[in-house]
């Protein structure tokens, strides 16, 4: 029987490839065969879940040559220095062209083992097999990866889309609470930025979704990969559209960098840059205080933050003004127009914006 219960296509012409998820996918050793063809295969994970995963994985792969190579745990260490570790792993056993190099984790795993990928012997096969609830709704989809720097998140990077995403929900069963609400974070924004209805859907299944009910989170996984694939499917290098997706990640990469990388967890900082970005949808005169109350409503339910404490608006500001949208020097912000219709602008009023900082910041 199989172990996928759900299959998605991210359209990008010959390099499309599958999002195939199910409970039980990282051990299945005919799909395996079938999206792992190398004879050589290194295995990114960190200290956390590789002594959950990792011999599963490698039991799964054999007879192939499985090397293994463990990061430390925690965005902190998303830098240059940790992707020179897995390049000196790659180097030091000969690995050819033709391998692939497996990520096995959470968004910082995927993104830096993406990136090993990306510039080693310029380009080699990469798969993602995503073990937290952002990264299989969120980070593993999409082919961006990157490292960050002091001066900003995600600043250094490539896009290097995956061969395919393999998005096993039992190991959703081991992911501590505080994880699987910052994963809910980037669920909020698909039906913020593209489905009033997922998003009112959200609001009556909050219990649920706290509780890790299987049924709802195979869900949330299944509509929010429906939506970026579309939209990457539109835009891989993000020219347009697919900014839409970076809805509350200007603030929020901003909070992450103000506040010392691994302080507040991506999806945390999401959240509360996801309230702010409708507040100053709503001081712009876009969205009503009734739309504004419902987003806070849904996010502190979520047990999510809305304020951020011991960071100034001008610090805000700096770390905005690193983020990848901005474009001749002028921050553009991704606003809402309704529930479920986002639009990307460098049209507003900076007196509301700093209203808006000033309303969640203390």
């Amino acid at each position: 029987m199989s172990s996928v219960a759900h299959t998605l296509t991210v359209e990008l012409g010959r390099r499309s490839y599958p999002i195939l998820i199910g409970d039980g996918v990282l051990s299945d050793s005919a799909l395996l065969a079938r999206h792992v063809p190398a004879r050589d295969v290194l295995i990114v994970s960190n200290t956390t879940v590789a002594p959950l995963y990792l011999d599963a994985l490698e039991r799964a792969l054999s007879p192939r040559r499985t090397v293994a190579t463990l990061l430390p745990d925690g965005e902190s260490y998303k830098t240059l220095d940790t992707v020179a570790r897995i390049l000196d792993v790659l180097v030091a056993n000969r690995f050819g062209r033709d391998c692939v190099v497996i990520a096995l984790g959470g968004g910082v795993v995927g993104d830096m083992a993406g990136f090993a990928a990306a510039v080693y012997q310029r380009g080699v096969g990469f798969v993602q097999v995503p073990t937290t609830l952002l990264a299989q709704v969120d980070s593993a989809v999409g082919g961006k990866t990157g490292v960050n720097h002091p001066g900003g998140k995600n600043l250094i990077g490539a896009f290097h889309q995956p061969t395919a995403v393999l998005a096993d929900t039992a190991t959703l069963a081991t992911l501590p609470p505080r994880e699987l609400r910052a994963g809910l974070a980037e669920v909020i924004k698909y039906g913020l930025i593209r489905d009033a209805g997922f998003f009112a859907w959200l609001e009556s299944q909050t219990d649920a979704l706290l509780a890790a009910d299987r049924d709802a989170l195979a869900h949330v996984i299944l509509r929010s990969c429906q939506i970026k694939a579309e939209i990457v499917g539109r835009d891989e290098l993000e020219h347009g559209e697919r900014a839409l997706l970076n809805f509350g990640h200007t603030f929020g990469h901003a909070i992450e960098a103000a506040s010392g990388y691994g302080h507040w967890l991506h999806g945390e900082a999401v959240a509360a840059g996801m309230v702010m970005a409708a507040r100053m949808s709503c001081e712009s005169g876009l969205i009503d205080g009734a739309a504004l109350a419902r987003i806070s409503a849904l996010i502190e339910r979520m047990e999510l933050p809305t304020r951020v404490e011991g960071v100034s608006a001008e610090t805000m500001l700096q770390g905005m003004r690193m983020d990848k949208k901005v474009l001749e020097g002028q921050i553009r912000l991704v606003l809402l127009r309704a529930i479920g219709e986002a639009f990307v602008t460098a049209e507003y009023d900076p007196q509301r914006l700093a209203r808006t900082l000033d309303a969640h910041l203390c």
